[in-house]
């Protein structure tokens, strides 16, 4: 695998999780049915700040395990393709439905903005995806850490960007698209679980493959 499928690959991924109905998609939704799309940006710009720090922390993180023996990276690497893969199994076995998206209780497009930033944030989830996932997708052949990490960043974020920015263009139409088609979201929650469980099993042939040559 190149450099360029790799990024396609990671895209791939990265789409098929944020496409999921989530905490962020829901909290961006509901501010701009309250708010209109001002506030719905707003509470995206916080969004995408903290994704912006997820992919930060996810840069420190490869830095730090490429530094390890081999045989320790090549763990992480085992590790991080077993996270995936439970990811996968729970989506697969999941019947993601919504309810309803209620009202925001944000007042202003600053508390908006603050609102999304630490909604992101405190989410550990997404710390374990970056620390899982990057090092599948960060390797000393493709280049320098710091720019394939920055790369992976900028593709995380202007993700949650394009799916998310739609949604709070057309909140109403969004809005009645996820709680009036269960099937759909259903079926989004297992073509997630599908795709994850692909690339664990990818990651996985990779690091038995470097720990069986070393």
């Amino acid at each position: 695998m190149d450099y360029a499928q790799a990024l396609w690959l990671y895209t791939i991924l990265v789409f098929g999780i944020i496409v999921v109905p989530g905490m962020d998609m829901f909290f961006i939704l509901a501010n701009a049915l309250t708010g209109g799309r001002s506030m719905g940006f707003a509470a995206l710009a916080g969004v995408m700040l903290g994704g912006a720090v997820h992919a930060l922390f996810g840069t420190l993180a490869v830095g730090v395990l490429t530094h390890l023996p081999t045989i320790l990276f090549q763990a992480m690497i085992l590790a991080g393709a077993a996270y995936m893969a439970w990811i996968g199994y729970t989506l697969l076995r999941s019947a993601i439905t919504v309810d309803g998206i209620g009202r925001a209780t944000t007042r202003s497009e600053g508390a908006a903005f603050r609102q999304g930033l630490i909604t992101c944030l405190i989410n550990p989830k997404a710390y374990l995806f970056v620390l899982a996932v990057f090092p599948q997708f960060v390797r000393a052949e493709f280049g320098p850490v710091w720019s394939q990490a920055l790369a992976l960043g900028i593709i995380t974020v202007a993700m949650q960007g394009a799916v998310y920015g739609s949604l709070a263009l057309a909140a109403g139409r969004g809005r009645d698209a996820l709680v009036g088609n269960p099937a759909a979201t259903i079926w989004i929650g297992r073509g997630a679980g599908a795709l994850f469980l692909a690339v664990a099993v990818f990651t996985a042939w990779h690091g038995l493959t470097m720990t069986s040559t070393s």
